[in-house]
């Protein structure tokens, strides 16, 4: 077991919430997500780094610009000229301010006096105007774990960057139905010092979000960045963790991956490791049997870098399934590459020994050395090349400083380095304002509202927490303020929803006022309880119609004491031989056959009632 306190592990969080707002940050369009196949038309646009107040350029932007892409925008019909960045923003939206200041009183932070808004250089399409608007909303709170205090450093009001939809021969699509969604970024101190502090940390921070009930839900609405650094290591931000349930493997696995990665300097040192200059290979590869090369000669070029001393270590494994070798391809095809091939795996891919001895002989590698190669159109090849050899000599060193991408098995891969503070200047465009923390309420945690719910309303305490917790929650409280029997409204929203949806209803294009419509017919008398499963699948089949509409479509509307009396008494009579030998032990078949009868248009204890009354007649 790692013991991390000699590792000495340090990490922190930033946490990254959309809220579920009316409209944008800077804008009047709507804040929900829509279909690609919904565009009604896409424009293109070419990004490069602008430079700071102070006359500087931000590295990892820089980067990004020396890949030549074309980002390719979706508009839809509600998209609007500040969006497609052609004319200036409106200001901060007030909804999102009001949201950001009760999660700041969740967290015990202080407010700032004048939130001015700043903006981020980002120049990976992410946003058509080239940077993200982002204003500190916040500073100083706290959340607390099992392990210790988390200190929570700042908390900012950002908005949300376009969606990425695929990547093209030619650059990167991008949805315009997601930029401009108000988010919250709360970054956390530097206080975690093990995996499971981290996800602890985490949820906690999750929690105190979800009880606001101003926070979108579902997947891509959350995410957490996890800064990672060990004692003899380097600080690496690692973006795009989804689940919370994936933070304390992420963390684990860089603590590894940094400890190989030291481990490995050393060797590299001990052996007086160095690397070469790239070098065009093309012509050991002219008769190539390797389908790989002989694709990218059409034209394309090899390069080789010599990696002297790095003989067995490319292909040395620093995390689960991934190797240095790894490391240098993802460099490679940050460049436009389809990635590396290398010596410790080489010969194989069609590539001969005869053709491995060749290319060492170009570039002067004996064998103590390893050489990786590139083969791709020529200037895709040289720059990559040159980035595989960057890469190659910060593993001398040790451990890179950089951002990395997280991945589903829980590993990671290089996105760009870390960028600084060359990337922030002001926004001319936007007003500040003066926030007013005394003009929100701090909300109820969720922790409170199970206890309140198993109290006031007599929900067991499973129900309780499935409610309060669930993505529905400030539905079900106005139900219950419509007077809707707190029982049937949380197990509506939570077990009836839950078995529809193991029935492969749609049940994520029901809104809120199909619940509200539904259950109001059933405090109405107007629709039995038990009709409300089949009333919710027939509005998902045909989500425009109301509930009442669809009640009387599917015949779901309620029967009198009288046809239900009929019912109950016809299917006694069809049973008469058991009910006479058994009496009230036949109850139990009758009451599923009564209620199968009814097709759910008769409420259960009236069904109950009378059916006990009929059997306990013939007695």
């Amino acid at each position: 077991m790692t013991d991390y306190e000699e590792l000495g592990l340090v990490a922190g969080l930033e946490i990254h919430q959309q809220l579920d707002t009316a409209t944008k940050l800077f804008c009047a369009c709507p804040t929900e997500r829509r279909d690609p196949a919904e565009a009604s038309r896409r424009f293109t646009r070419y990004l490069h780094p602008t430079r700071s107040e102070l006359g500087e350029i931000d590295q990892a932007a820089l980067e990004e610009s020396r890949v030549d892409r074309e980002f390719t925008y979706l508009a839809y019909d509600t998209t609007c000229l500040v969006e497609e960045d052609e004319e200036p923003p409106s200001e901060l939206d007030r909804e999102a301010l009001e949201t950001g200041l009760e999660i700041a009183k969740l967290l015990g932070m202080t407010p700032v006096d004048r939130a001015e808004v700043m903006r981020k250089i980002v120049v990976d399409g992410s946003n058509t105007s080239g940077f993200q608007r982002s204003t500190l909303l916040a500073t100083g709170g706290a959340v607390e774990t099992s392990a210790g205090t988390v200190g929570v450093e700042d908390l900012l009001l950002e908005e949300e960057s376009a969606a990425r939809i695929e990547e093209t021969d030619d650059g990167v699509v991008y949805s315009l139905d997601r930029l401009g969604i108000p988010l919250v970024e709360i970054g956390t101190e530097p206080d975690i010092s093990t995996p499971e502090q981290a996800r602890e940390a985490a949820e906690r921070i999750g929690m105190l979000l979800r009880s606001t009930g101003r926070v979108k839900r579902g997947l891509g609405t959350i995410r957490q960045d996890v800064n990672v650094s060990i004692a003899d290591g380097a600080r690496v931000e690692i973006k795009g963790v989804q689940s919370l349930d994936d933070i304390d493997d992420i963390v684990r696995t860089e603590a590894d991956r940094q400890l190989a990665l030291v481990e490995l300097a050393e060797e590299l040192g001990d052996r007086g490791a160095t690397v070469g200059e790239p070098v065009d290979v093309t012509g050991v590869f002219a008769d190539t049997e390797s389908g790989v090369i002989r694709g990218a000669l059409d034209g394309g070029s090899v390069f080789a870098v010599p990696l002297y001393g790095f003989d067995g270590l490319v292909g040395r494994e620093i995390a689960p399934d991934r190797r240095l070798g790894t490391e240098l391809s993802d460099h490679a095809k940050r460049h436009g590459a389809g990635g590396i091939f290398h010596t410790d795996e080489l010969p194989a891919y069609g590539v001969t020994a005869r053709e491995v001895e060749a290319l060492r002989e170009a570039t002067d590698a004996g064998e103590d050395d390893a050489v990786a190669i590139v083969a791709a159109e020529t200037d895709v090849a040289r720059s990559a090349i040159e980035a595989v050899a960057e890469r190659a000599a910060s593993a001398i060193e040790g451990v890179p400083e950089e951002t990395r991408g997280a991945n589903e098995d829980g590993t990671t891969r290089y996105l760009r380095p870390l960028p600084g503070a060359a990337r922030m200047y002001p926004e001319t465009d936007v007003p500040p304002v003066e926030p007013d923390p005394s003009e929100v309420a701090e909300p109820e945690l969720l922790t409170e509202k199970v206890d309140r719910y198993g109290r006031e309303y007599g929900l067991d305490a499973g129900l309780a927490e499935q409610v309060a917790y669930g993505r529905r929650m400030p539905l079900f409280e106005r139900l219950v303020a419509d007077g809707v029997d707190p029982t049937l409204a949380a197990s509506t929203l939570e077990s009836t929803v839950t078995e529809l949806r193991r029935d492969d209803v749609p049940v994520e294009v029901l809104e809120d006022r199909h619940f509200l419509e539904t259950l109001g017919l059933v405090e109405a008398g107007d629709l039995p309880k038990e009709a409300v499963p089949e009333l919710l699948s027939a509005l998902a089949a045909d989500p425009d119609r109301s509930a009442t509409t669809a009640a009387e479509d599917a015949g779901l509307g309620g029967v009198d004491e009288s046809e239900v009396r009929e019912v109950v008494r016809e299917v006694v009579e069809r049973n008469a031989e058991q009910v006479d030998s058994e009496g009230m032990a036949a109850f139990s078949g009758l009451m599923g056959e009564c209620m199968g009868a009814l097709r759910g248009k008769a409420d259960g204890d009236l069904v109950s009632r009378l059916l006990r009354e009929e059997i306990q007649g013939r007695s």
